[in-house]
């Protein structure tokens, strides 16, 4: 990977940012994304923000030999404090856990009024994303999953607007799954979704045998509740093809 050829999953994130917008690039790394987007879809601004030095001078250091700098402004903070309100229209924040992004997007809430559109790809829990999109009235328009070196990942895409209109009536299943993912239902997302089915069946099975307190019998439930759901949409998708 480098500027000019990103991952599958970068490149998913870089298919929903503008042409000719303004971004953010929240953990940039090395800013192959904001270096790729400046030279393939004509931003006319970027920030690359990194909260560590060694990556930030990486950053800097390919923007320089991009001669980029002045579209392209390297940043080292954490989270969304590298953007003051109104800069950027867009934001995206890749390769981190779903829990974390949500942190970073609580605690820079006052950056986000100008912007129109967040792009974020979790590589685990982006169920928690789709929950703060919910309660912060963002609306998801668009979701993909794939498999890259054996891992799989989520991609987000949300604008403002009302955030319950893309769940119509399978809210729960949505929030867990992703309402778009559950349409088209790939290979990445089966894989997915079986694996993580045995993962909960394993701990549901394991808590059985523990001491029956209140904590583990409502740990029970949860998974329980979970483990259907998730059923349920592989057992349509066999049927399906059955």
């Amino acid at each position: 990977m480098n500027t000019d050829k990103l991952s599958a999953r970068l490149a998913a994130v870089a298919k929903y940012v503008p042409n000719g917008a303004s971004m953010a690039d929240i953990g940039s790394d090395h800013a192959y994304l904001p270096c790729f987007l400046a030279k393939n879809q004509g931003v006319r601004f970027a920030v690359a923000g990194e909260v560590v030095e060694g990556p930030y001078n990486s950053a800097k250091n390919n923007v320089r030999l991009e001669g980029l700098a002045d579209v392209i402004s390297v940043r080292m903070g954490n989270g969304l404090e590298v953007i003051r309100p109104g800069e950027v229209e867009c934001i995206t924040i890749a390769g981190m856990g779903g829990a974390l992004i949500t942190s970073i997007l609580e605690s820079g809430k006052d950056k986000l009024s100008s912007v129109k559109r967040l792009i974020l790809q979790p590589n685990i829990s982006a169920n928690s994303i789709r929950k703060w999109f919910l309660e912060n009235n963002w609306q998801l328009i668009a979701e993909e999953i794939m498999e890259e070196d054996g891992k799989i990942y989520e991609v987000l895409v949300a604008e403002k607007g009302d955030p319950l209109r893309t769940y119509s009536s399978e809210l729960e299943i949505g929030l867990l799954v992703g309402p778009f993912l559950l349409q088209y239902k790939n290979e990445a997302f089966k894989k997915k979704w079986t694996a993580e089915r045995n993962n909960w069946l394993r701990i549901y099975n394991q808590l059985e045998n523990a001491a029956q307190t209140q904590e583990t019998i409502e740990k029970k439930e949860e998974l329980l509740n979970k483990i259907k759901l998730v059923e349920e949409v592989l057992k349509d998708e066999n049927t399906k093809r059955s």
